[in-house]
């Protein structure tokens, strides 16, 4: 399992295979993790700020409080994700499914 603690910001994880990855808190505030496949990671609280997440496999990933303010979700696949007040002002989630996930709390205005 990957565990990920502190800032990665910026970082370029494009097509990461970071599935079940433990990433709680991280800052990944600004990072490229466009196709990544985080299936199942833990994103609780985690620092998503503009990040690519552009088609990227969040599928029953748990981002309970993350800050996805900006972030690009499109085409992103989170069904089943736990996004129970997460942040998600402003986040592009054009295309993305989200058939299954737990919205409830989740800043969603823009």
């Amino acid at each position: 399992m990957t565990t990920v603690r502190g800032a990665v910001q910026g970082a370029d994880l494009e097509g990461a295979c970071l599935r079940g990855a433990d990433l709680e808190v991280a800052d990944l505030e600004g990072a490229n993790l466009q196709g990544a496949d985080l299936e199942g990671a833990d994103l609780r609280e985690a620092d998503l700020r503009h990040a690519n997440l552009e088609g990227a496999n969040l599928r029953d990933a748990d981002l309970e409080g993350a800050d996805l303010r900006g972030a690009n979700l499109r085409h992103a696949n989170l069904e089943g994700a736990d996004l129970w007040g997460a942040d998600l002002e402003d986040a592009d989630l054009e295309g993305a499914n989200l058939e299954g996930a737990d919205l409830e709390g989740a800043i969603l205005e823009t």
